[in-house]
Formats: structure tokens, C-alpha cells, sequence
């Protein structure tokens, strides 16, 4: 449990769906700030996406929304009602921070704009996730991991072997990468705020983040040289020691030796062709490419791994100090010892009974100790108690029930 929680008495009002803009929520949640998420009565979608991920549609066992929604809190508003707007504008009163990933045409008709707001709150640190950035010509498209970030960010086309189809991608994985990206801004910026007074804008996207992670390779496009040339048939690039292996058992052990010269003749006695030791075929590195024989290494490499089965391939390589990892399923990660003893993982216990694996967030704090973990919040779960807190008589509460600005979800309805 956390000993020490270093945003208590931070408050954030996230206006959200999906996945960026909420897991940066999440992170100062588990620091302990009091994270208040705003929905509509129909929910945020997310929590209706278990069918594509192959998981029961359970509001009480939802290990998507646990992921990016716990330790938070819950309002559900009618924001298109006079008074719905108003309970929300008293909650912003009391916020240090506001995360949204609305669009910004529709954040502009509801008068919730960076610019409309820090007129009235001069101190609020304003955080925005888009699919493109908020310039440009593509700055109102929708946006996705799979789309903003996957495609448009380079992975589908560079990140396969060429002739085939792009890789098979999963959601989440560009949005964790930028929900971390836009909280190290709002950090910052709730720094400054809370140092000198002045707010602050944040922004970020799916399609910068995923520029961003392809830097090396975008900047080295300004060259006639390897990065012009992907898609590639990976027989053919430059470095064949950089490749993943089929072993005998039909498993895969990815390999990486930036430096092949350092590493060829540790690797090549380890594959058992101690006879390629002295060959000037292939060593140095300059000799393989000037002969053009990166393919021919390639196939030898891969010929021996398959006549062993992964099992024995880690023990030689371990052994061998070769940089390796065998490829793993999502089955195998669950399982992975390295994942537990390092607290990747959190054991939840559903009213249900059912018990299951959920994932932590990857920073972790020596001194502070480990964040708390409870599950999301249900549909306006918190909401009575966040009025009354906004000083709401109980007479008004339940007027907002009747007339529908306030929503509080329950199995029965």
C-alpha cells in the first residue's frame, strides 16, 4: 500500500472515453490524486468492448476498465441540461487539472476550449489527447491506436515482412504509449501551477507519439540508405544477427547484436559452426555486406535453430551472454516470473468470486510503496456523494435523479 501518496489533495476532473486521455487519469489516480470521471448515462464504450477481446460483458468483472479507470471516482451528468452544465462548472471550481480527449470542435460548442476556460480558471493545468494533433488538415478526423498511431504513424507499413500483410495490432498499445507521454506534461505543468500560479495547455496525440517512436528511422529516411528500403525481407537486411529464430518445437527466440563483429564468433560457436570462426566470408561484418552474403548468413543461422528445441536455445544462449528473448504469448506473460517478482501484476477479487490477473502501471516508486488497486468505478457510482461534497441539498440530489441529469447505473435498471 501506498505509505506516502504524493498527489493527495490534487484533484482531476477527466472528461474521457477509451483509452489515452483515461490511463494518463489513471496514473495520477494511483498517485493518489482524487480522479473524478465524467459520463454520460450510455457509459463510456469502453466498457462494452469485452466481446472483441473475447472476455464475458460484465459491468461487475471488467478487467479492460479496471486497466484504465481504477482508483478513480464517477459522475454521470447530463452536460446538455442547464443544470447538469452547472454541477459540472462547481466541480471544475475544485479542480487543479481537467483531462479531456473530446474533439476540439465539440469542446468549443460546449464552451469547455483551453482558450474559454482559462479565462475563468487562470490556474487550471488543461490536458488534451487527439488522434492527429490539433493542427492541420486531419486535426477533426477521429482517431485510434490502430489508425492514427499503427498506420498513419509508419508501423504498418515498415514493421512486416515485405510481400506480406501488416502485422495483426491490438488495442491500447499506442494509447498506454501516449496516456504516459501526455502525464509527464500535466506533471510538469501541475508543477508550475502549483509553484507560480499560472496554468497551462497539454496536448498530444496518437499520431505525434507514434512519430516520436519512430524518430530514429523517420530522421534516417532523409538518407539513400537501409530506411528507404523497408519493407524488408528480414533474409536481406543489414545485420542478419538481428532476427527471430524458429527452434525444432515451432517457437521463436528474437536475437539483437547491434554490433555483429562484437558478437559473431561467441554467436556463431554457440550455434554450433565453430568451422565459420575464421571465415573471412563472413567476418567482419564489411566482408558479409560487400559480398553480399547477409542472406546466406541468415539461412544458417536459422537452419541450426532449428534443430534444437526453445528449452535448449536458452540454456546455450544464457550461457553464451547473447542478448536474446524467447517470443512470448500473452499466456506465457501471465506466467512469467520476471513480470511477478517485478509487480507487474495485481491479483483482483471479484464480488463475484472469480479471481483474475490485472496489470499494473510500469512505474514504481522505492520509497512511496505500492499504489492501492481498486476497480472502476460503475456508471456515476460516486456521483451523490461528489454533489453533496459541491454542497448539493439532498432534495436537489434527488430532483437531479428524477429529472435525469444525474445518473446512477445499477443491475436492476
Amino acid at each position: 500500500m501506498f505509505e506516502r501518496k504524493p498527489l493527495k489533495g490534487v484533484r482531476v476532473v477527466e472528461l474521457a472515453t477509451f483509452i489515452a486521455a483515461a490511463s494518463a487519469g489513471r496514473f495520477m489516480a494511483d498517485l493518489g490524486a482524487d480522479v473524478i470521471k465524467i459520463e454520460s448515462a450510455k457509459g463510456d464504450p469502453l466498457r462494452f468492448t469485452a466481446p472483441s477481446e473475447g472476455r464475458p460483458l460484465d459491468m461487475y468483472e471488467n478487467t479492460t476498465w479496471e486497466l484504465e479507470n481504477a482508483n478513480k471516482r464517477c459522475i454521470s451528468l447530463n452536460m446538455k441540461d442547464p443544470a447538469g452544465k452547472e454541477a459540472f462548472f462547481k466541480l471544475l471550481d475544485t479542480a487543479d487539472v481537467l483531462i479531456t480527449n473530446w474533439r476540439v470542435q465539440a469542446l468549443e460548442r460546449a464552451g469547455l476550449d483551453y482558450e474559454t476556460l482559462k479565462v475563468k480558471y487562470p490556474k487550471l493545468v488543461y490536458g488534451i489527447c487527439t488522434g492527429y494533433g490539433e493542427f492541420g488538415p486531419d486535426k477533426d478526423l477521429p482517431g485510434f491506436d490502430f489508425t492514427a498511431f499503427f498506420a498513419r504513424g509508419g508501423y504498418l507499413h515498415s514493421l512486416r515482412q515485405r510481400g506480406t500483410i501488416p502485422m495483426n495490432v491490438v488495442p491500447g498499445l499506442g494509447d498506454h504509449n501516449v496516456g504516459m507521454n501526455m502525464v509527464a506534461g500535466i506533471l510538469a505543468a501541475l508543477y508550475q501551477a502549483k509553484t507560480t500560479g499560472f496554468g497551462e495547455k497539454v496536448e498530444t496525440s496518437l499520431f505525434e507519439s507514434a512519430v516520436y517512436n519512430m524518430g530514429m528511422m523517420i530522421q534516417a529516411a532523409n538518407y539513400d540508405g537501409a530506411a528507404r528500403q523497408y519493407p524488408i525481407d528480414v533474409r536481406y537486411s543489414a545485420n542478419p544477427f538481428n532476427a527471430a529464430w524458429r527452434t525444432l518445437d515451432d517457437r521463436f527466440i528474437q536475437t539483437c547484436m547491434p554490433d555483429y563483429n562484437t558478437y559473431f564468433k561467441t554467436f556463431i560457436t554457440a550455434i554450433g559452426r565453430e568451422d565459420l570462426v575464421d571465415d573471412e566470408n563472413y567476418f567482419p561484418i564489411q566482408n558479409l555486406q560487400a559480398k553480399e552474403l547477409g542472406a546466406q548468413m541468415y539461412d544458417i543461422v536459422m537452419e541450426a535453430f532449428g534443430k534444437k528445441t526453445v528449452a535448449e536455445w536458452k540454456e546455450i544462449l544464457t550461457k553464451a551472454d547473447i542478448p536474446f528473448s524467447v517470443a512470448q504469448s500473452w499466456e506465457d506473460i501471465l506466467a512469467d516470473e520476471q513480470a511477478w517478482e517485478n509487480n507487474c501484476f495485481y491479483k483482483m477479487k471479484y464480488d463475484n468470486g472469480n479471481e483474475r490477473t490485472l496489470v499494473r502501471l510500469p512505474v514504481k516508486f522505492e520509497e512511496m510503496g505500492v499504489p492501492e488497486y481498486n476497480r472502476g468505478p460503475l456508471i456515476g457510482e460516486q456521483g451523490v456523494d461528489i454533489l453533496k461534497e459541491l454542497g448539493y441539498s439532498q432534495d436537489e440530489i434527488n430532483s437531479f435523479l428524477e429529472n435525469k441529469t444525474l445518473f446512477v447505473w445499477n443491475s436492476d435498471k
